[in-house]
């Protein structure tokens, strides 16, 4: 797998952990002017969708991560950086993420892409001349190449970037037990929980939501909440089947993998290896580069992202590697 790469990180942000909490606590971006629509499920539930001002070409979908929304520095700064560059694009939340939590005791996760596909459709209907193009986050990257592999004759895609995925989830779980990862758990958990709380105080959950507070770990939290939400027979059955590491092998979809080894959120051998990509997956692997963090720069006060100037190059075709 390639290492030698563009990027390279800023010299005063050694390390995964730095890489990835530097943008998070200080990077503070406004996104373009965005237009909310809301999207009426046939189960009863609904997503919300973001869009930035209408232009002509490509249009770029944009898949969050764990709890993520507008709000998250890479969301801002991938939609700025998108319409700069003269790319609609269109955020969707994942179900409970837009500000208001959904209607059904069922929520998302991280191998859900039955949404996905809707949102998809519904686009494909809206603009049937344009190519789609998606972005994926963590969560959402996972979403994403899982999409691509249960369908690798799908037409409704023509590119596609995964950033940080989490490619197995059983590995990830166990990572963000040890050392300074358990930070980001806790963090994540924290915001699983008050999300889950405020649901609980609207409608009837089917699960045990008194004691939420015992749920410390994903571990945990998945086998006591999300596995029984989603059908999935317990934590182990749920990590097994929506891991997109067993999918990628399946991707025809031009796609873009950006990955760094010192992500704090798994272990380097979570990454998939060459010979199990898929005919349409390039992976670029950096040494260093956190959990979508990609910070580079010579000096501290004038840091640049370059994780939105590499999606919006590849989503440029300015860069085909």
């Amino acid at each position: 797998m390639p290492v030698d790469t563009p990027f390279r990180p800023a010299w005063w942000l050694p390390g995964g952990h730095l890489q990835t909490l530097f943008p998070t606590l200080f990077r503070k971006r406004r996104p373009p002017p965005l237009q909310r629509e809301r999207l009426e499920l046939d189960d009863g539930d609904f997503l919300d969708l973001d869009w930035t001002r209408e232009q002509p070409g490509p249009l770029v979908l944009l898949l969050h991560g764990l709890e993520g929304s507008l709000h998250s520095h890479y969301a801002s700064g991938l939609l700025a950086a998108l319409t700069t560059s003269g790319l609609q694009s269109v955020q969707m939340y994942f179900r409970g993420c837009s500000g208001e939590p959904n209607r059904l005791p069922r929520s998302y996760h991280s191998g859900e892409t039955g949404d996905l596909q809707t949102v998809l459709d519904h686009i494909a209907r809206r603009y049937p001349q344009r190519d789609i193009y998606v972005a994926g986050v963590s969560l959402g990257g996972n979403v994403l190449l899982k999409w691509l592999g249960e369908n690798p004759a799908q037409n409704r895609v023509q590119r596609a970037v995964a950033v940080s995925v989490p490619f197995d989830l059983a590995n990830a779980a166990a990572r963000l037990e040890r050392g300074a990862s358990r930070i980001y758990q806790a963090y994540l958990l924290r915001k699983l929980r008050r999300s889950l709380h405020n649901k609980a105080q609207r409608i009837d959950m089917p699960v045990d939501t008194s004691h939420l507070s015992r749920l410390t770990s994903f571990q945990q939290f998945d086998d006591e909440i999300t596995a029984p939400l989603h059908g999935f027979k317990g934590v182990a059955d749920y990590y097994r089947k929506s891991s997109s590491r067993d999918y990628v092998s399946g991707i025809a979809t031009t796609t873009l993998i950006i990955h760094a080894l010192d992500d704090p959120f798994m272990d380097p051998d979570a990454i998939p290896r060459e010979d199990q990509l898929g005919p349409g997956v390039t992976l670029e692997l950096y040494r260093s580069g956190g959990h979508v963090g990609f910070v580079s720069g010579h000096l501290p006060l004038r840091p640049r992202y370059w994780l939105e100037l590499r999606v919006t190059s590849w989503f440029s075709h300015n860069d085909s590697r």
